[in-house]
C-alpha cells in the first residue's frame, strides 16, 4: 500500500526533474514588470492621485449647501431694586440650512480648467512610466541574453584553446614543435579561462537585474531566432520621425499642459480686479422653549432668504498687480521650457535615429567580418598543420573569430533595443511595439 501511495508523488518529481523551466517572452517579462516594478507602480498611483486632485478643482464652480444645528440654555437672574429676586431659564433650539451657486467667478472658473489639464499631466507622466518600463525591460531583457552569448563564446574559445594546447604539447613530444607553442597555448588558456570566469559573474549580476526587474525568482528569456533579419527603420527619414515627436511626445505634452496651466494662472490672478456674484439661500427654524429673554411665552420662528451676493474689489494694498506681475514671468518661463524640451526632444530623436541606422551598418560589417574570421582560422589551422604557420597565429585567429561573434550578437541587441528607444525618444512608444520584437524570437 505504501508503495502505491508514493507512486504519484515520485512521477511527478521525476516529471518536474524532466521538464526543463519554459522560457518567457519579452512580453511575458513586461507583463511581469507591470505587476511588479516599484517606480512603474509608484507612477501608476500617482496617476490615481492626479486624476483624484483634477476632479477636486470642480468644487469651486458647484453649489455648495450646509445644515447647522444648534441648542442652548440660559438661566435669567432678575434683581429688581423694588421687589422680590426672580430666576427664570429657557432654553432655545435651532436648524439651518444654506446653500451657495457661484454665478459669476472668473478665478473659479480658471482653477476649474486647470484642474481638467491636470488629467492631460497625468496620462502624459503615466505614459512616460510605462515607455519607461519598456525599454527597461528590453534593455534587461536583451542584456541577459548578450551576457549567455558571450559566456557561450568564451567556453568555445576555451575548448578550441584547449584542443591546440593538447596539439601543441603533442608535437611537442614527437620533436615537430618547440616549447614556446606549448607555453603561447597555456598562457592563452589561462587568459580564457579568468575571461569564463568574468563572463559568468556578469552574466549572474545581468540575471539578478532581470529578476528584480520582472519579479520572477529565475526569469529564463527567449533567444532570438537564428537566421536572424532584422527589421528595416521605417520611415527612414529623420525628420519624419522629428515631426511626430511634436505631437506625441509625453514631455512636450507635459510641458505645453505646463504653459496652458500658467496662462490660467495668470487669468486666475487678473480676476483679482473682477467682481464676484453669488446665488444664496438659506432657512432655519429657532424653537424658543420657555420663552425668551423678554416674553415668557414659549414660541417657534422659521425663516427663508434668497438673495444675491455682489462683491467689488477696490484696494488690496498693490497685492493684485503684483501677483498678475508674478504670473506673466511664469508664464514666459513655462513658454521658455516647452521650447527647450521641444529641442530636446528633436535632438534626442535624431540621436536615437542615427544610432540604429549605426548600428545596422555594424551588424552588416561585423556579419562580413565573422564570415572573413571564420576563413582566416581554417587558413591557419591548415597552416600549421603543413608547418607555415605557428601555433600563437592559430590562438590569435581564434581569439579574432569569437570576439567578432560576440560583438555580432551584442551589436544586434543593441539595434533591436534602439530601435525601441527611438520611439521612447520622440514619444511614439508603446507596449505593442514589443510585439515586433517578440515574433524575432526563437519558439
Amino acid at each position: 500500500m505504501k508503495t502505491f501511495r508514493l507512486l504519484p508523488l515520485l512521477v511527478a518529481v521525476s516529471a518536474a526533474l524532466a521538464s526543463p523551466a519554459r522560457a518567457q517572452s519579452l512580453v511575458d517579462l513586461y507583463e511581469s514588470a507591470r505587476k511588479f516594478d516599484a517606480a512603474y507602480l509608484s507612477a501608476r498611483s500617482q496617476y490615481d492621485a492626479t486624476l483624484a486632485k483634477a476632479n477636486q478643482a470642480r468644487a469651486a464652480v458647484l453649489p455648495t449647501a450646509n445644515l447647522a444645528l444648534g441648542v442652548s440654555r440660559s438661566t435669567q437672574e432678575i434683581t429688581p431694586d423694588i421687589g422680590p429676586k426672580t430666576d427664570r431659564s429657557y432654553g432655545t433650539e435651532n436648524a439651518t440650512i444654506s446653500a451657495s451657486q457661484p454665478l459669476y467667478r472668473p478665478g473659479n472658473w480658471a482653477g476649474y480648467q486647470q484642474g481638467l489639464k491636470q488629467l492631460d499631466l497625468a496620462q502624459a507622466q503615466l505614459t512616460s512610466a510605462d515607455q519607461d518600463l519598456v525599454v527597461r525591460v528590453s534593455q534587461a531583457y536583451f542584456d541577459v541574453l548578450a551576457a549567455q552569448d558571450n559566456l557561450t563564446f568564451v567556453k568555445a574559445q576555451k575548448a578550441a584553446v584547449a584542443e591546440q594546447l593538447a596539439s601543441a604539447k603533442r608535437n611537442f613530444e614527437v620533436g615537430t614543435s618547440t616549447i614556446t607553442d606549448t607555453r603561447e597555448a597555456q598562457a592563452r588558456f589561462d587568459l580564457v579561462t579568468a575571461q569564463e570566469i568574468a563572463a559568468e559573474n556578469d552574466l549572474r549580476v545581468r540575471q539578478m537585474a532581470l529578476d528584480q526587474l520582472v519579479g520572477l525568482s529565475d526569469a529564463r528569456p527567449q533567444p532570438l531566432a537564428q537566421p536572424l533579419a532584422l527589421p528595416a527603420l521605417l520611415p527612414a527619414d529623420v525628420n519624419a520621425w522629428v515631426q511626430q515627436s511634436e505631437t506625441s511626445h509625453p514631455g512636450i505634452k507635459q510641458s505645453q499642459i505646463a504653459l496652458d496651466v500658467a496662462q490660467l494662472e495668470t487669468r486666475k490672478a487678473e480676476a483679482g480686479h473682477k467682481p464676484t456674484l453669488d446665488l444664496t439661500a438659506s432657512y432655519s427654524a429657532i424653537k424658543n422653549l420657555d420663552g425668551t429673554s423678554i416674553t415668557p411665552v414659549g414660541s417657534r420662528v422659521n425663516a427663508g432668504t434668497v438673495g444675491l451676493s455682489f462683491n467689488l474689489p477696490l484696494f488690496a494694498g498693490f497685492s493684485t498687480q503684483n501677483r498678475i506681475k508674478e504670473t506673466l514671468a511664469l508664464e514666459e518661463k513655462a513658454r521658455n521650457d516647452l521650447e527647450g524640451a521641444k529641442r530636446a526632444v528633436a535632438l534626442g530623436t535624431r540621436t536615437a535615429f542615427f544610432g540604429v541606422l549605426s548600428g545596422q551598418s555594424q551588424v552588416r560589417a561585423l556579419e562580413a567580418a565573422e564570415a572573413s574570421s571564420q576563413s582566416a582560422l581554417d587558413a591557419n589551422k591548415l597552416g600549421y598543420q603543413v608547418g607555415v604557420r605557428i601555433n600563437i597565429d592559430v590562438l590569435n585567429a581564434q581569439s579574432q573569430l569569437f570576439d567578432t561573434k560576440a560583438r555580432l550578437a551584442k551589436a544586434r541587441y543593441d539595434v533591436l533595443v534602439g530601435g525601441l528607444k527611438l520611439r521612447q525618444a520622440n514619444g511614439t512608444l508603446k507596449a505593442d511595439d514589443l510585439q515586433g520584437v517578440n515574433a524575432l524570437l526563437g519558439k
